[in-house]
């Protein structure tokens, strides 16, 4: 079955991930995700969508590690900043947590990134 893959199939998996984790289905898109990044690793939107349905799935260490990897890629992505972010926050570590708020807050000043760095203007 993985011998038929080609990359069309790739790109129709990747868009039937995205929907699957916009229907609250974390697993089911992590599943389809799988043969992506086998086939293409160095995808950095695939481990992206990836690292937020592990988050999704509250399976928080495989999460963090795809964020992290991401952001290896691409440092100045605030996103993944903020993803990483709420992924130790929800792991009890506050601390990086606030130094990856900080960071996105700091690359994009939305207004969701500056009241998670405490940088919300209106006190």
């Amino acid at each position: 079955m993985v011998a038929d893959r080609n990359p069309e199939t790739h790109v129709i998996d990747f868009r039937a991930a995205e929907h699957l984790l916009a229907a609250r289905d974390p697993r089911g898109a992590l599943k389809l995700l799988d043969s992506v990044i086998a086939a293409h690793p160095e995808n950095t939107a695939a481990r992206l969508l990836r690292a937020r349905a592990f988050f999704a799935a509250a399976q928080l260490r495989p999460a963090q590690l795809e964020f992290e990897l991401v952001l290896e890629r691409e440092p100045d992505n605030a996103f993944a900043h903020f993803a990483l972010a709420r992924t130790f926050e929800r792991s009890g570590l506050t601390a990086q947590a606030t130094r990856h708020f900080r960071l996105a807050a700091a690359l994009d000043p939305k207004p969701e990134y500056l009241q998670a760095a405490g940088f919300d203007t209106e006190r």
